[in-house]
């Protein structure tokens, strides 16, 4: 099987789906869905967003320069979608889809109280590329839902069924495959095992 070339553009599949929400005095709380967005940096910690200038929501983040990343599950597949395509100059997406605002610690915009994550961020700096303003921020307040914690305190997102976005596309995560450092670290009894075949080739040498 041959490869095909096709035109240069976003390939990178699949990303996250994320609710992010934006507020200032004037206009109340909105929400928009983003699907350019990620890490940047660990220490400071740092995340971004990319949002199209004509979007409403892009006035409200140049305007404060905060906003809260939500993360999504499958449960609220049908408002992430909803919040992607609906605009908030028309629509309380909040009152719409039945979503739960709740202060924030640091930011003035709200958390959605349904995620099972919640990442609060400030503007640092606002890189304009083209189509999309990409913002950069520093993450500023964490909240996990204690829902989602396991038997020894440890965060299990998996337990919230988390969703990402492919080409026009969402879905559910599959199953696991392995863990950070899988592929190097040595297996229970390998070590051992290693050694007594060792013993025997040596006693054969011998």
């Amino acid at each position: 099987m041959g490869k095909q070339i096709w035109k240069p553009g976003n390939m990178v599949y699949p990303v996250p789906a994320v609710m992010v929400t934006v507020a200032d005095e004037a206009r109340g709380a909105n929400i928009i869905t983003v699907a350019w967005t990620g890490t940047t940096c660990t220490n400071p910690p740092m995340a971004y967003i990319s949002v199209r200038k004509e979007r409403y929501s892009h006035g409200l983040l140049k305007k404060t320069g905060e906003f809260v990343i939500n993360l999504t599950t499958e449960e609220l597949a049908y408002a992430t979608d909803f919040c992607g395509v609906r605009s908030g100059r028309q629509v309380d997406k909040f009152g719409e889809m039945k979503l739960t605002p709740i202060p924030a610690q640091s930011v003035s915009a709200p958390l959605i109280l349904e995620s099972p994550v919640n990442i609060e961020c400030k503007v640092r700096q606002v890189q304009e590329l083209g189509s999309h303003d990409m913002f950069l921020a520093e993450v500023t307040a964490v909240h996990a839902d204690e829902q989602y914690l396991d038997e020894t305190g440890r965060f299990d997102l998996s337990r919230a069924h988390p969703i990402v976005y492919c080409h026009g596309e969402y879905y559910g995560l599959g199953r696991k495959l392995g863990t950070f450092g899988y592929s190097v670290r040595k297996k229970k009894g390998t070590a051992k095992r290693r050694s007594a075949a060792g013993g025997r080739s040596a006693g054969k040498r011998g």
